[in-house]
């Protein structure tokens, strides 16, 4: 999990956009209410074992006291981690880590202190209840008389009373079983009551999500999420006993029938997306499919393209300009940083022309965020405000962390949160987790991508900005879904070889067109940038109204660099493109080194064996497709009738231990890194070939 950067997560945890003594106490609290949760249901499970502990004061204290070695271990372990990370990752002084240390030690001491005192009360509580019943000679019997069934599962002869005294343990055989059980009962509830109130705590917080002030964290809210899920358990155990395991089993049944009955229903949808009328769903089988793309439709839309690829020649300076397309692939927010990089820089060495020279973008995940942001730059500056887009401003705001929102919507209002809506135009949709992200993003960059597709046809229709392809990956059959604002049914499958009479299958779906009837304009352009971004697990899968639903993913599972969707685009424009340019140059983004060298699958230890058939294909999925498009583009350049250059950047850092995790959290090391990044060599040489290119005539150009 290291190259995702859930060790920044948990080792320099954010809040309210920074590192420090608070975000740090914050993680201290969730830390604490593990450990607590942890200490509540062993005590629940195990304390029937420690029988002498009925028999002291406060037994739920003695008992975190003498389980306290693993927790102490772990503290330990973490406090140490935590030091290295903060100073070589995020390159904080030794002073400020101290304040760190602090903050953590005091958020874990508080959250220590308020269970301690529940407790100390509630012992107290219970041991006025109970003290006539040690008086009741009733509830006392000869040792002779022991009951058999008095089992412990593990021996105990002496238990910490202190961290520096201990004592030998009570025989308590003269107390009946009954006073026993009455005894832990008392106490357990207790510690029900204590895991009640922490999910009572996350329910109010749900309501109130919007305001940052209660965006906690996102590894503090994984670490409450699984540590009152631990509580749940023994709050299951304690009430159910025997019947847990039917009852969890009967529960999960029930839950599948209210949603088969459309009940309940915690899915994600499209925002913007028209979902009300079922019966005009459209159907999704082949027929629909293969009517979409009869030869008279696939015309149809690439004459519109050709309109507009018209357009975009008539604003060049030149007869036959280099058609621009930029690829740019996923990577969460080291990729939407590096890319906005980069297209900073060629903005400065072309003098602004690069979004006006460029026709196409395309890719997957947070390049096209990056990419998307950058194009909004441009159009904003254009329509005349005030904006400088070398403005290294604009990489930290793409930079900025969008998972304490994601996980904190996760825990407080996708798991335990009742439902609450809003609306985008006349459509209601619930808010989880998928909401939050979109709207971090939204704040992150300013509000200005805050739109619709159909804000952006008018811009895209006259040439006047870069068109975009968007597509996610669609997991009932892993075709795509390609989404614009221009009709693309000419991209829905490979461009026919006229000396092959077979047809291929279409392997894609025209959003717009497809969804014609569900306002497929009115969808916003953050949810575009989501369904093409939808990170597994960090992000729900977003469905789809038609019949059958389908659900949608991350468009990197399918082309995680743009080049499937570039190469389809010229080899179907070939005609345009040969008789109205000098060529294509495709300057490709990526958010690694090329050549698969980079993160190798290694086998440390026996575990690694068992799980290898599992997670081999997961971990090379990226290089497997690398290689397989760098065939595709060999073969298509090779055979193509025009000039075709590729010209790949590719963020690398100096030392692998730097190198930027791949998750939509960045630490400041690894900004600095990927700031630092476009000044490699390999990158300098693709900017002086982009000039180079970019200033040659027609017959100077050779295919390359």
């Amino acid at each position: 999990m290291k190259m995702f950067g859930a060790d920044a997560m948990f080792l320099a945890p954010e809040y309210l956009g920074n590192v420090n003594s608070i975000s740090a106490a914050i993680m201290g609290i969730a830390i604490g209410v593990f450990i607590m949760c942890w200490n509540i249901t062993t005590f629940i499970l195990f304390s029937r074992h420690f029988t002498f502990l009925a028999a002291t004061e406060f037994p739920f204290v003695k008992y975190c006291l003498n389980n306290s070695a693993i927790p102490l271990a772990f503290l330990i372990f973490f406090l140490i981690k935590g030091y290295q990370f903060a100073h070589y990752k995020e390159l904080i002084r030794n002073v400020e880590i101290i304040f760190l240390l602090g903050g953590f030690l005091a958020g874990l001491s508080l959250i220590l202190v308020v269970s301690f005192f529940y407790f100390f009360r509630a012992d107290k509580t219970i041991l006025r209840k109970l003290q006539p019943l040690f008086k009741n000679a009733a509830d006392r019997i000869p040792h002779a008389e022991s009951p058999s069934n008095m089992y412990s599962l593990i021996k105990s002869e002496y238990f910490l009373t202190t961290f520096f005294s201990f004592r030998r343990c009570r025989d308590v055989s003269h107390y009946s079983p009954q006073l026993m059980e009455t005894i832990f009962k008392r106490h357990h509830f207790a510690a029900v009551m204590l895991v009640f109130f922490a999910i009572v705590f996350l329910i109010l917080t749900g309501f109130f999500l919007e305001n940052k002030f209660f965006q906690i964290p996102a590894a503090a809210s994984m670490t409450i999420f699984f540590g009152i899920l631990i509580g749940i358990s023994g709050a299951v155990a304690y009430f159910l006993q025997s019947w847990s395991v039917p009852f969890l089993i009967v529960f999960l049944i029930f839950l599948n029938i209210l949603f088969r009955s459309d009940w309940i229903d915690p899915r994600n949808k499209a925002y913007g997306l028209n979902y009300n009328d079922k019966k005009e769903w459209p159907a999704y089988n082949m027929q629909t499919i293969n009517n979409m793309c009869r030869p008279e439709n696939m015309e149809h839309d690439k004459q519109n393209m050709i309109n507009i690829l018209n357009k975009w020649k008539a604003k060049q300076n030149e007869e036959k300009p280099l058609l621009v397309v930029i690829t740019t692939s996923g990577g969460g927010n080291r990729s939407a940083a590096f890319t906005v990089n980069v297209l900073q820089y060629l903005d400065s060495i072309t003098a602004g022309d690069i979004m006006k020279k460029t026709f196409l973008i395309t890719g997957a995940s947070g390049g096209m965020i990056g990419a998307t942001y950058f194009r909004e730059l441009y159009l904003q500056k254009i329509s005349g405000k005030n904006i400088n887009l070398q403005n290294k401003k604009y990489i930290d705001n793409i930079s900025e962390d969008l998972l304490n929102p994601t996980f904190s919507s996760f825990v407080a209002r996708d798991v335990f949160a009742p439902g609450q809506n809003f609306s985008v135009g006349p459509y209601k949709y619930l808010k989880d987790r998928a909401y939050s992200f979109e709207m971090k993003l939204n704040a992150n960059t300013g509000g200005i991508l805050n739109h619709t597709l159909r804000d952006y046809i008018a811009y895209e229709s006259n040439a006047v900005i870069p068109l975009i392809f968007y597509h996610s990956v669609i997991t009932r059959d892993a075709k795509k879904v390609l989404i614009s604002t221009q009709p693309l049914r000419f991209m829905m499958m490979p461009v026919r070889d006229t000396g092959i009479s077979s047809i291929p299958d279409a392997d894609a779906i025209d959003f717009t067109t497809f969804f014609a009837k569900q306002d497929p304009y009115n969808l916003r352009m953050l949810t575009t940038l989501r369904m093409n971004a939808t990170f597994p697990v960090v992000l729900p899968s977003v469905w789809l109204p038609s019949q059958p639903i389908i659900d949608v993913m991350d468009g990197g599972l399918r082309d995680n660099y743009g080049v499937e969707n570039s190469l389809r685009f010229i080899s179907s424009m070939t005609d345009w493109i040969k008789e109205n340019t000098r060529g294509v140059l495709m300057i490709q983004m990526r958010d690694r080194r090329g050549g698969g060298w980079e993160n190798p699958y290694e086998l440390k230890g026996i575990g690694d064996h068992t799980i290898k058939p599992v997670m081999l294909l997961q971990h090379n999925w990226a290089k497997m497709m690398e290689y397989f498009q760098n065939d595709m583009y060999s073969y298509f350049s090779m055979n193509s009738q025009f000039p075709i250059h590729r010209i790949i950047f590719n963020y690398s850092s100096s030392k692998e231990e730097n190198t930027a995790a791949l998750n939509f959290h960045l630490t400041q090391r690894e900004k600095k890194d990927i700031l630092a990044s476009v000044g490699t060599e390999g990158n300098k040489n693709s900017f002086s070939k982009i000039i180079e290119l970019l200033n040659a005539t027609a017959d100077s150009v050779k295919v390359k």
